[in-house]
C-alpha cells in the first residue's frame, strides 16, 4: 500500500500553483519595465500578484492545503516582487539606487540571523505587525511610483503619494528589521543551545510554532 503525502509535504496544491504563477511573474514584470516599458501592463501584474498574494493564503486556510512548500513560495515570491520593482525603477531612474539597496540589504540581514536562531531550535521568529505595516506602503509606494512616471496631473499625484507610502515604508521595514535583531539577540541571550533528544532515535524538527522565514512578514497572511 503507497503512502499517502501528508498535508504539509504536498506541491501540488491550488495555493502553491498561484505562488508559481506569481514567481513566473517576476522576470515579466522587469521585462516588461525595461524592455517596452509597458507600464500600464506591469501595473496589471503588479495588481494581480498582489490578488494572487490574498487568494493563496485564503485557499490554503479555506481548502485546508497548508504545506511546507507553500511557507517557502509565498515569502520568496514576495521578496523578489519587491527587489524586482525597486531594481526596474531604480535603472528606469524613478527611484534614486540607494532606495534599491536598502530594502534588501535589511533583508539580508535578517536572513543572517536564521543560524543563530537555529542554535536555539528555531527555524523563524514570529511575524510581528510593523512588518506588515511596512510591506503594506511599500506595496502601495512603488506602483503609484511607477505611475507617477510622466506627465500630468494624475502623474503629479501619483508620485507624490508614493513617496510618502515609500518613506513610511521604508521606516517601517528597518525598524522591523531593529525589532527582528533584538529579539533574535535577547533569544540567545536567555535560551540554551538546543540538543535534540528524540524519543524514537530519530534526528527531531526544530522546536517551536515555525513560521514562514525570520523576515517572513511580507505578502497575504505572512
Amino acid at each position: 500500500m503507497e503512502d499517502t503525502p501528508t498535508r504539509s509535504s504536498r506541491v501540488w496544491t491550488v495555493p502553491n500553483l498561484l505562488s508559481m504563477g506569481r514567481l513566473a511573474g517576476v522576470p515579466v514584470f522587469l521585462w516588461l519595465v525595461l524592455g517596452p516599458e509597458a507600464d500600464g501592463w506591469a501595473l496589471a501584474l503588479l495588481m494581480l500578484s498582489g490578488v494572487t498574494d490574498w487568494l493563496d493564503g485564503y485557499l490554503a486556510r479555506r481548502l485546508n492545503q497548508t504545506s511546507q512548500l507553500g511557507q517557502i513560495l509565498d515569502p520568496v515570491a514576495d521578496r523578489l516582487y519587491i527587489l524586482a520593482v525597486v531594481v526596474g525603477l531604480a535603472m528606469r531612474e524613478i527611484i534614486p539606487w540607494w532606495v534599491a539597496v536598502i530594502l534588501p540589504l535589511r533583508d539580508l540581514l535578517l536572513w543572517g540571523l536564521v543560524p543563530l536562531l537555529r542554535t536555539r531550535g528555531y527555524s523563524a521568529l514570529p511575524v510581528h505587525f510593523l512588518g506588515k505595516a511596512a510591506t503594506f506602503n511599500l506595496l502601495y509606494a512603488f506602483p503609484l511610483l511607477l505611475l507617477g512616471d510622466g506627465e500630468g496631473v494624475v502623474a503629479t499625484l501619483a508620485k507624490v503619494f508614493g513617496w510618502a507610502f515609500a518613506w513610511w515604508g521604508i521606516g517601517l521595514y528597518w525598524w522591523a528589521g531593529v525589532l527582528y535583531a533584538y529579539q533574535v539577540y535577547k533569544l540567545l541571550r536567555t535560551t540554551e543551545r538546543w540538543q535534540p533528544h528524540p524519543a524514537d532515535g530519530r534526528h527531531s524538527d526544530v522546536r517551536g510554532d515555525v513560521s514562514r522565514d525570520v523576515s517572513g512578514e511580507v505578502g497575504g497572511d505572512a
